[in-house]
């Protein structure tokens, strides 16, 4: 299944035209796009960060429609099988390194709010898993490049399961529009113009407002809020993400511990996709 550019680019241009343009701030988060489209590569990022480095700037845009090594978070292969929407964006956000994480939530609020506009009820996995019906839609990395303490370019990747082969716990958009009519949504090309505006979306947040109005949203979103984790033996309750991306939770007194708020990083607690799990912090 291979995209086609010039309905692509339509689709993209028309929702730039329905988007509010923001023109009370002198940063423009949102540059005109260069779309680069492949058949088979080996991951999105990889191409679009060799095109950066021989001087892509900002919105240039890769999309293929199958990778070979598909790169996911804590160096997982993604799957990548034909059938897919795999899109890569880079963006200059010139923010702090240590807010890189808010570059993957931003994103991912943005993907989900514009598709929930569109009638697909998307949840959002902390950090970074884009859910639907309980089961994983598609995902998000983000990867950044810094220069003095800064973040001067990052690749955002996303991989959306379309059409695709998909593993037990995956569901891919046909199979929920066959169940869940009427479609919204109506082809791959229309697919990746949204994605494109979500990111867009999102980060025009981030650079406009900052990432507090987001958080909430964000929390909304999550599956996981109000699940029980334990941590060294004392309970606690998911109530949140904070500012650096990081999972709150209120763990609960009991005889020789007070109430008190922790933060858990990414990494260290593996979480579910159902909507009735409790989980436990690995050491």
């Amino acid at each position: 299944m291979t995209l086609n550019s010039q309905r692509l680019e339509a689709a993209i241009e028309t929702l730039q035209e329905f988007a509010e343009p923001d023109n009370t701030h002198n940063r423009d988060p949102e540059p005109d796009f260069k779309l680069h489209l492949f058949e088979c590569i080996p991951s999105t990022n990889q191409i679009l960060w060799e095109l950066i480095d021989s001087g892509a700037k900002a919105g240039t845009v890769v999309i293929a429609s199958q990778q070979t090594a598909g790169r996911g978070q804590w160096g997982r292969q993604w799957q990548s099988s034909q059938g897919g929407l795999y899109l890569s964006m880079a963006v200059e956000p010139q923010i702090l390194a240590s807010h890189q994480a808010q570059l993957t939530l931003c994103s991912a609020w943005g993907i989900a709010t514009i598709l929930q506009d569109y009638h697909i009820p998307i949840r959002l996995k902390w950090p970074n898993d884009l859910i639907l019906t309980e089961r994983k839609l598609g995902g998000i990395l983000t990867e950044t490049k810094v220069s003095n303490g800064q973040i001067i370019r990052a690749v955002i990747g996303v991989g959306i399961n379309w059409a695709n082969s998909i593993p037990e716990t995956g569901i891919n958009l046909q199979t929920y529009f066959a169940q869940n009519p009427p479609v919204r949504v109506f082809s791959l090309e229309m697919l990746a113009a949204l994605v494109v505006q979500g990111l867009r979306m999102g980060l025009r947040q981030l650079l406009t407002v900052g990432i507090e109005p987001v958080l909430k949203s964000y929390s909304q979103l999550l599956t996981c809020i109000g699940h029980r984790v334990r941590v060294a033996e004392q309970s606690g309750v998911i109530i949140g993400v904070n500012a650096a991306g990081e999972l709150r939770v209120m763990l609960e007194p009991d005889q020789a511990n007070k109430a008190q708020e922790i933060y858990i990083e990414p990494g260290k607690i593996s979480l579910g996709y159902g909507s009735d799990e409790s989980f436990n912090i690995k050491s």
